[in-house]
């Protein structure tokens, strides 16, 4: 059983929401749940034309999955969507270009099955730890992992938001796979750079551990995020399992 909660905020500084949230406590397909943030990206009215066909095209491939493993499930439904993006950038000119980046997770018993590409995150928050569970697909985080930024310097660098990988930006794409064990009262976050460019991993957990409920933890942070700028989109989701 479980308790989530989801918002996306337009934020203070865009005109268009190119966020796509969908969630799920009910089974899809063969999955029990599924979450999914996304991001999208693209001139005009693409970014939310992309990150709405990618969430839209793996929730109706999942739904008819006859696969039983969640890597493959979640994996092939990334691959369908990237297919979809790449074809209908094809169809009009002013879809040329477009992407998004997808963040997908399944709670299971005592198990949480991610899937990532792109820089959208997933955490798990314990206490007093918080853990990115994904990696940013991002060039920061590869000069980060490579020795050549430092961690604080990759956060305040004019090109954090140049990502290496997306949903629709080549003919293939691949996406991490990540299966992590849940402890009791684990709280897992999903959420868009919108969040993440505006508070630190701790001011993130502080916020998580004054708030009173899941909607107002949620709730919180998006405020917080628009306090400190609000320079993109912000969404959210927050899921507690319940034993």
């Amino acid at each position: 059983m479980l308790k989530t909660f989801s918002v996306t905020n337009i934020g203070r500084r865009r005109k268009l929401n190119q966020d796509y949230v969908y969630t799920s406590e009910q089974p899809v397909g063969p999955l029990p749940n599924l979450f999914i943030v996304a991001d999208g990206m693209g001139g005009h009215n693409a970014g939310d034309y992309a990150s709405k066909l990618a969430v839209n095209t793996m929730v109706e491939k999942i739904g008819c999955s006859v696969e039983s493993e969640p890597e493959n499930i979640l994996v092939g439904a990334i691959d369908d969507a990237n297919t979809a993006v790449r074809k209908s950038a094809e169809t009009a000119p002013e879809l040329e270009g477009m992407g998004t980046t997808v963040v997908a997770a399944v709670c299971a018993g005592d198990r949480l099955y991610v899937a990532n590409v792109g820089d959208s995150r997933l955490y798990v928050v314990s206490g007093h730890e918080i853990r990115q569970i994904t990696r940013d697909h991002s060039w920061v985080e590869e000069m980060v992992r490579r020795g050549g930024l430092g961690r604080e310097e990759a956060r305040n660098h004019p090109d954090k938001n140049i990502i290496t990988r997306a949903v629709g930006a080549e003919n293939e794409v691949k996406a991490d796979f990540f299966s992590v064990k849940l402890e009791e009262g684990d709280l897992i976050l999903m959420c868009t750079d919108g969040l993440t460019n505006m508070l630190e991993d701790e001011e993130i957990r502080m916020i998580l551990d004054g708030a009173r409920d899941i909607v107002e933890k949620a709730e919180e942070l998006v405020r917080k995020a628009n306090e400190n700028g609000g320079r993109d989109n912000i969404s959210v989701i927050l899921i507690e399992p319940l034993g």
